[in-house]
């Protein structure tokens, strides 16, 4: 038998290298899919969720649209576990596309099961259209409600420009298209159409909360002026209808024939678990090793932060007591 030569010795050495690898690769995958897939399907099924019990969601922050928490609020319509649910709002508003989809998310869920809103700091704005959604809003007496209302700002940097000595040009199809610009005053009907996009969404709102809350016209035009209201004042003009907090939710609840001595249960949007990096790095790695790796770019842009706030917005903020002018010596 003639012996190895050196070459041959190498080039073995360095194949049984390579399929090491890939072996350690496919069982770290393998493993990875397991405890994500545990993850992702076996929540619900294992721990306190996998018992009747009153469920507990929590929508807090600026509200941009998130759809795993709008999966979350689907789940806990469908989970034949959940006797009642709690819906927790910290929340100053946000766009009104994200309001009204957690509205009819919160709705598809008081289809079937009884779903009390409780406003804890801040429930305003689109903050307090979800809270509508329930079929009873409870807040402390000291919380913040109301600022039914729509509006849209932008920004104009054209001052800044011209002192930068910086000129944007538009070519456009139409004077409308993509106004208002930050970098100029808005053509002739601009303000106009924006305009009637806020009113058109204000009345829309107004429509739903009138509804929600057995509102005449002359109330709802009355309450919805943008006007905040603390908890009590809320109660008084008819936007809440009991004050308190976890306990008076549970108590309401009882009220509809849950048992009292269910458990309540958080409900949190899954977050990308420790095995869900791990397999999306892995799947990183072996889109750039076998040339694929231009469709692993979407895992790349969902971690992109969004910066702005896109479409009508229904937000209350309180305005700064020192201006801009007042804070310069």
């Amino acid at each position: 038998m003639e012996p190895l030569r050196a070459d041959d010795i190498v080039d073995r050495q360095r194949m049984r290298r390579k399929l090491t690898f890939w072996r350690i690769v496919s069982v770290l995958a393998a493993l990875a899919i397991i405890v994500a897939l545990a993850a992702r399907f076996g929540t619900d099924r294992l721990g306190p969720q996998a018992r009747p019990h009153v469920a507990n969601v929590s929508i807090a922050g600026t509200l941009l649209g998130d759809e795993r928490m709008l999966d979350l609020l689907e789940q806990i319509a469908r989970s034949s576990r959940v006797a009642g649910v709690i819906v927790t709002i910290d929340s100053p508003g946000g766009t009104t596309a994200a309001g009204e989809a957690l509205y009819h998310a919160v709705r598809d869920i008081a289809a079937d099961k009884p779903v009390v809103a409780r406003i804890d700091t801040l429930g305003a704005s689109a903050g307090y259209m979800i809270a509508t959604a329930a079929d009873h809003i409870v807040a402390r007496h000291t919380s913040i409600v109301g600022s039914i209302g729509v509006i849209v700002q932008y920004p104009n940097f054209s001052g800044l420009l011209e002192s930068w000595g910086i000129e944007v040009t538009d070519i456009k199809s139409t004077p409308l298209k993509s106004e208002p610009s930050f970098f100029g005053e808005p053509p002739p009907g601009a303000e106009r159409m924006i305009r009637q996009m806020v009113l058109d969404s204000y009345q829309w709102f107004k429509d739903l909360v009138a509804e929600r809350r057995g509102f005449d016209a002359q109330t709802i035009d009355r309450l919805a002026d943008g006007s905040v209201f603390t908890g009590r004042q809320g109660l008084q003009n008819g936007l809440v209808d009991a004050l308190g907090g976890q306990d008076v939710a549970r108590a309401w609840l009882t009220e509809q024939g849950v048992d009292p001595d269910l458990r309540t249960v958080d409900w949190e949007p899954r977050t990308p678990s420790a095995a869900s990096l791990l397999l999306d790095s892995i799947v990183a790695r072996f889109a750039r090793a076998t040339g694929l790796a231009p469709l692993s770019a979407p895992a790349v842009e969902a971690l992109q932060e969004r910066l702005f706030l896109d479409g009508l917005v229904s937000l209350w903020h309180a305005e700064s007591p020192v201006s801009p002018a007042a804070s310069n010596p």
